[in-house]
């Protein structure tokens, strides 16, 4: 796997940086927010390093479909409520503009009773 040496989750995917961990296989890990906006967030991060979605190519549609499929049963693990009623939100800040924060593709999982709604 291709890692960045000054890159907090790959220093994170190395076990260099401790984490509340939730899952973890040969391509992904997720972690809780250290900065949690919600009752339930957390990360998806895939242990390759890739800056963002926009440097994302045909080779990362399977890994980008692990995540999505993986995303909604950690949300519900850690206790988001059932569709229709309750549910989650998946978010993904891309480049500066987007407000993306750490150069290293991750996916974040928000869950609660509409906690985005603090801004």
């Amino acid at each position: 796997m291709s890692h960045d040496p000054n890159c907090i989750f790959c220093k994170i995917v190395l076990g260099q940086i401790p984490s509340r961990k939730l899952h973890e296989d040969d391509e992904l890990i997720a972690f809780h927010d250290i900065h949690p906006w919600a009752p339930v967030h957390f990360l998806l991060v895939p242990k390759l390093h890739i800056p963002s979605m926009a440097q994302v190519g045909p080779e990362h549609a399977a890994l980008l479909g692990r995540m999505m499929t993986l995303a909604p049963q950690l949300a519900f693990r850690e206790g988001c409520r059932p569709y229709p009623e309750g549910g989650f939100r998946m978010v993904v800040n891309t480049g500066a503009d987007g407000g993306q924060e750490v150069p290293h593709l991750h996916l974040h999982v928000f869950g609660g009773p509409r906690p985005w709604l603090k801004g």
